[in-house]
């Protein structure tokens, strides 16, 4: 599976993105997909996943309200749509494909990667 993920951007501090992730082959509903963030100096952490299906979601404590995960697996696309921003979500956010199985929230489950997009939130 190919990843290309797309959309981020420079916004203020309360305003919306909204990434994509585009995959390539056909077996891109067999993946649980999920979005990652490095800032710059920091870890890559987790932020949102969406099982194989659709049907479960996940989220990190600091997204959680904000963040919403969804999946079209008629269009090998995963969306993060991101609501109320704040400086502190600035980062490189990633897509991956995961595991069939459970929702994985380690970065070392997923097994394919997209290139990363920019998000930087102004205050």
């Amino acid at each position: 599976v190919q990843l290309q993920a797309y959309g981020g951007g420079l916004v203020q501090a309360g305003g919306s993105l909204r990434l994509s992730c585009a995959a390539s082959g056909r077996t891109f509903s067999s993946y649980s997909m999920g979005w990652f963030r490095q800032a710059t100096g920091k870890e890559r952490e987790f932020v949102a996943a969406i099982s194989w299906s659709g049907g479960r979601t996940y989220y990190a404590d600091s997204v959680k309200g904000r963040f919403t995960i969804s999946r079209d697996n008629a269009k090998n696309t995963v969306y993060l749509q991101m609501n109320s921003l704040k400086p502190e979500d600035t980062a490189v956010y990633y897509c991956a494909a995961g595991p069939t199985g459970p929702i994985q929230t380690r970065a070392y489950e997923y097994d394919y990667w997209g290139q990363g997009t920019q998000v930087t939130v102004s205050s």
